[in-house]
């Protein structure tokens, strides 16, 4: 499964472009199947939630974004997560925040909740102070975004800041086609 899942993380991040000579082309990716979405795991608390599963989400699109509080990065990206959970959780989408924190200090769930509450986070926050959905993920990266199409599968991924309007787009995307 790990190996599948860096395999398609990879092959997803180079889809995006090709390079011919010195030029660098733009050419659209091709659908894609990918494995299927580890389930969230050894999760310590939830936040803003009762305990979720990925099965019981299933025929839903799934936004899974690895954050901490403490970085910038991660900040710098609530705002569009947050407008992608507004605009989107009635169409059938479900954002889910897997903390994992980076210092010992972000492992403590009262820290957790006053962040939340200061970043205007609403939807579902899951503490991974363990690592354990991380490791499952075989993520390396804070911000991290998975989509998670209808049938569970990760279908796109997203390292870092930016990409904001080709994310939205994929989640469009999914939202749209049938079960």
């Amino acid at each position: 499964m790990t190996a599948r899942l860096k395999s398609f993380a990879l092959s997803t991040a180079f889809a995006a472009c090709a390079v011919m000579g010195a030029t660098t082309v733009a050419v659209a990716a091709p659908p894609q199947s990918g494995p299927v979405a580890p389930e969230l795991t050894g999760i310590t608390q939830w936040l803003n939630s009762e305990p979720l599963n990925l099965q019981q989400l299933r025929g839903k699109v799934v936004l899974i974004d690895f954050w901490t509080y403490t970085c910038i990065n991660c900040v710098n990206t609530l705002p569009y997560v947050k407008n992608w959970n507004q605009k989107y959780k009635d169409q059938g989408l479900t954002v889910i925040g897997v903390h994992t924190p980076e210092y010992p200090f972000e492992r403590d769930t009262g820290n957790v909740k006053t962040a939340i509450k200061r970043l205007g986070i609403s939807y579902p926050v899951a503490q991974d102070n363990q690592y354990a959905t991380w490791n499952a993920y075989s993520n390396q990266y804070w911000p991290a975004f998975y989509l998670i199409d209808k049938k569970g599968q990760i279908v796109y991924s997203h390292f870092g800041e930016g990409a904001y309007a080709q994310t939205e787009a994929k989640i469009q995307a999914l939202l749209a086609q049938k079960n």
